[in-house]
């Protein structure tokens, strides 16, 4: 993975800490540690946008310079929360893959006696852990962070080293990292879920493949000009393929959105109008 990939780390975050300066009923999310969970220099550009003019002036911004952005990270966030929850009582770990500064773990009240482990870049899980030191006085006791670079080092014992087991059905989260791997990191992680036991679970997201190639920029020009172009975003897929990409390492897909779908059923409640982004979606698989 990237250092281009690592930078993005806490921008999920910080826009999901902006969304909570919204009134409860126009929040796609609610997340109430997205905010003190940040590293100092996001904190403090959160903080700047308390007052409602910065909040919507920072959604405007973001929506002009990539149309559908904001809507799609607090959708596809809100619809894994969704889904996580509704299956806690089937699984016996969590396994985040390029966690960032994601809050599941702390903030899911289903996820409180269910081991966790955070998976991402050194310098990522540094600066979380110093955060959630700060936070909570100590790394909460169900959660272990694990530093790694995708594609140059082994999942699998990365996971095993730090007290992972194979045989419990596992709930694996892959939200936003797909397309920065190159193909032999990402078919290395397919690897290692692929000995997960019947019953786990996959979530992930992926950036459409004629996206990637240039065929199609679905009004995207500038996001592929500053992440396709630069070689920091590497891998798509077609949505009519995923499931003969998933199938010979084990999974079985049980629900492909795109966010349009997920706008539907998150956004439109709030009478919010925001536009969807058309080349990402969300991918919820089983292991069969």
């Amino acid at each position: 993975m990237t250092q281009a990939a690592a930078k993005t780390g806490a921008g999920p975050t910080a826009m999901v800490a902006v969304e909570q300066y919204f009134p409860a009923q126009q929040r796609i999310i609610t997340d109430d540690l997205a905010g003190p969970v940040l590293p100092f220099g996001a904190r403090m550009l959160v903080a700047a946008m308390r007052p409602a003019f910065a909040r919507d002036w920072m959604v405007r911004a973001t929506e002009r310079a990539f149309p559908g952005l904001w809507s799609g990270m607090m959708c596809r966030k809100r619809y894994i929360d969704d889904v996580l929850i509704a299956t806690a009582g089937e699984i016996d770990a969590v396994v985040n893959l390029g966690a960032g500064f994601d809050t599941r773990a702390y903030r899911l009240a289903s996820l409180a006696h269910i081991p966790v482990w955070e998976v991402d870049q050194d310098a990522i899980i540094t600066a979380k852990q110093a955060r959630l030191r700060q936070r909570f006085g100590k790394l909460p006791a169900h959660v272990a962070l694990v530093p790694i670079d995708f594609d140059a080092e082994a999942l699998g014992p990365a996971l095993i080293a730090r007290g992972y087991t194979q045989d419990r059905p596992t709930f694996f989260i892959w939200e936003a990292v797909t397309q920065y791997l190159g193909e032999p990191g990402l078919r290395a992680t397919l690897d290692v879920l692929a000995t997960a036991p019947r019953g786990s679970r996959l979530a992930f997201t992926y950036v459409l493949k004629d996206f990637l190639d240039g065929r199609n920029l679905y009004g995207q020009a500038r996001l592929h000009e500053r992440y396709v172009k630069s070689n920091i975003w590497l891998f798509g897929l077609d949505p009519k393929d995923v499931s003969a990409f998933l199938a010979p390492y084990g999974w079985r897909v049980n629900e492909d959105f795109g966010y349009d779908e997920l706008a539907e059923r998150y956004v439109i409640p709030t009478g919010r109008s925001l536009a969807s982004s058309p080349i990402e979606r969300v991918v919820c698989a089983e292991r069969a």
